[in-house]
């Protein structure tokens, strides 16, 4: 699977959302087609006849006519109803005129219509446009506390370009703030004074420094242990093969210091990783655990290498780890709770286990996972032994780490799978902040964000259902739907529970629902 291509044409943003029965947006466009209008039983007939028209006198059948006037008119009405009826179920169109649309399960869109983001069930929706389409992106961590849920917000975060030349590509550092509460109450009555800046309508104020990179930038990743006034480093792993450590603090400190002149050396990387010759890559993790900095890349020929600082100099193992087939390594998780254990993915369908400390550089466990392709994997942060992952298909599940033994190695499926989804996963994360909540990504246009604690019997979802019949076809863990095309990257801003950025040839999502 390329991940890497992304189409230039520009489109309208298209954005969907589902929290409950009656959060779905509107479809703006006409219906083409012909209806046939009966009046009253009369039918013409454009055919004329030339020949002498012949009329049988039958009394018996003018009697049978009369009798059956009643019962003829009766059956008309109820196929007339139930024609009608039909029509309503295959489009979905409501009493009120508007249309239920349900991404992936309604018919497709027209080519003059769009999906209007539903204003009431997103509290805060920005979007930001790029010279560029990005397919990567990470958030910087700041110095403005955890837990923030009052407005406006500020975020810092860095993403990187896939320009039509390669010269022109670029790291983008940006600081967005002034990003106000977007969300429109369907009580216009209700009191809206409860929160501070709720009603604060300035704009958001972008800055940008940017860094000039050699080629397309496939994958990007921050440090965990990154403080925006302190050392960022950030990896990115290029289209020629090679992989730039640099330290952007100095950009970050820019955006809160007026005046402060960022040293020229800050704008080359602070070491390259050339390990892997000429071959591209898009696996990139960083170690939650080693706080000096501990660096996975994988790439398209299967190799895996452990670049680790020890001091100020950067040291790549000179062995790669890998199971010798030549298949592209997707994605790569360190653990959250074991140093040395880090998890892999790749085209060959496998999820496998690695220990740093083996000498032979070969994996622990394998699992095969998937026929197809497994683009992506999230290691959880909360449940030390949760392992989620998205492939080809558009089919996404979640493993139970403790089930992988050389045992039941043939044995294992995933604790919960889910293919709602009509396009390759190409982004999953779960959320930093709640175990049981997952962001997933697609290319069939959509974000999706779902809650794997709710219970398919909940009493709350059988009436919903039961109120909206289309409903039914709709997994209950769905929290919410986000459309935006060509969507590459989705990331959980840790400060700000329940705010994501996404990214995709529109541009950058900063957005938060009322669902999470």
């Amino acid at each position: 699977m390329s991940k890497r291509t992304l189409d230039r044409e520009e489109e309208d943003r298209i954005v969907s959302a589902r929290t409950n029965n009656n959060a779905a947006p509107a479809v703006k466009g006409s219906l083409d087609g012909d209806a046939q209008i009966l009046d009253d039983g009369q039918f013409s007939d454009t055919f004329e006849s030339d020949e002498e028209i012949v009329e049988l006198d039958d009394e018996d059948d003018e009697d049978m006519e009369l009798d059956d006037e009643g019962q003829l008119l009766e059956v008309s009405e109820e196929k007339a109803a139930e024609l009608l009826r039909k029509d309503q179920e295959a489009s979905n169109v409501g009493k009120d005129g508007k249309e239920l649309y349900l991404p992936n399960i309604s018919r497709p869109l027209g080519p003059d219509e769009v999906l209007e983001a539903d204003p009431t069930v997103y509290e805060m929706l920005h979007n930001v446009n790029l010279p560029w389409p990005c397919m990567t992106l990470d958030i910087i961590p700041d110095t403005l506390g955890s837990e923030r849920r009052s407005y406006p917000q500020s975020i810092l975060m860095t993403t990187a370009t896939q320009a039509s030349k390669k010269k022109d590509n670029e790291m983008i550092i940006l600081s967005m703030t002034q990003l106000n509460k977007t969300l429109v109450k369907e009580d216009e009555d209700e009191n809206d004074d409860d929160e501070d800046n709720e009603d604060n309508d300035d704009d958001p104020i972008i800055e940008n420094e940017n860094i000039p990179l050699r080629d397309t930038t496939n994958r990007l990743r921050v440090s965990p242990f990154a403080q925006s006034n302190q050392e960022v480093l950030t990896a990115t792993m290029s289209e020629n093969g090679e992989v730039y450590i640099f330290d952007i603090g100095p950009q970050s400190r820019a955006f809160a210091t007026p005046g402060y002149q960022i040293p020229k050396t800050a704008k080359r990387p602070i070491h390259t990783i050339r390990n892997h010759g000429n071959v591209e890559g898009y696996a990139l993790d960083w170690s939650p655990m080693i706080k000096s900095g501990s660096l996975l890349t994988g790439d398209c020929s299967g190799q895996i290498y452990l670049t680790q600082r020890s001091t100020s100099k950067w040291t790549t193992d000179k062995q790669a780890f890998s199971v010798g087939n030549n298949k592209s390594i997707e994605d790569l998780q360190w653990s959250s709770t074991e140093s040395t254990v880090f998890a892999s993915c790749g085209v060959d369908g496998f999820i496998r286990i690695w220990d740093t400390r083996s000498k032979k550089h070969i994996p622990a466990l394998s699992v095969k996972a998937s026929n197809t392709d497994v683009n992506v994997i999230s290691w959880s942060s909360k449940v030390g032994y949760l392992l989620a992952s998205g492939d080809d298909n558009g089919s996404w599940g979640v493993w139970d780490l403790r089930q992988f033994s050389a045992d039941n190695i043939n044995n294992v499926q995933p604790v919960a799978q889910y293919d709602f989804h009509k396009g390759a996963i190409t982004s999953i994360s779960f959320n930093p902040l709640d175990e049981s909540v997952i962001a997933v990504a697609s290319e069939d246009n959509t974000v999706t964000l779902w809650d794997l604690s709710v219970e398919a019997d909940d009493e709350e979802i059988k009436q919903q259902k039961a109120e909206t019949k289309e409903l039914e076809q709709i997994p209950p863990q769905l929290l919410f739907v986000h459309w935006q095309k060509e969507v590459k990257d989705v990331k959980w801003h840790k400060q700000i529970p329940g705010c994501l950025v996404s990214t995709g040839t529109d541009g950058l999502n900063i957005w938060k629902t009322i669902s999470v």
